[in-house]
């Protein structure tokens, strides 16, 4: 296996790379616009894996560095998957001085569950108490 190397340098991201996959092959993020995602590296903590000094993984940390932050946008490419990659930008993620005093981290993942306890994330503890505002369709064309 390649040595991986993780980068929170948002100049060495591959924003094409990223909007294609968001746009395309996510199930979370389907027709989003370049623009949006552009916005959305320029106000996130970013932090990409790479391999050979191409781009092979990514995501994002939404966070006030003080009291809250949501992990979103965690991506391996397909052709990556299954070589410890995401464990890599865990470890990254939860490493990160954004996030070390935090009171609530929270993300949301519809099929790695396992991957995220392994690294302390857990179901909520009172899901009655959050609400939200959400708009599947706001990237459809």
């Amino acid at each position: 296996m390649t040595e991986i190397a993780i980068s929170e340098d948002k100049s060495r991201l591959d924003i094409g790379k990223i909007h294609h996959f968001l746009t395309t092959e996510s199930t979370w993020a389907k027709g989003i616009s370049l623009e949006t995602v552009k916005r959305s590296i320029a106000h996130s903590v970013c932090i990409a894996a790479y391999a050979d000094n191409q781009q092979v993984g990514f995501c994002r940390i939404i966070t006030d560095q003080a009291t809250f932050a949501n992990l979103v946008d965690v991506i391996v490419w397909p052709e990556y998957r299954g070589q410890g990659i995401a464990a890599k930008l865990m470890t990254a993620v939860l490493q990160h001085p954004s996030v070390a005093d935090v009171r609530r981290f929270t993300l949301a993942t519809s099929d790695a569950h396992g991957l995220y306890a392994k690294f302390g994330f857990a179901a909520l503890n009172k899901p009655d108490t959050f609400m939200q505002i959400y708009r599947p369709d706001v990237y459809a064309i």
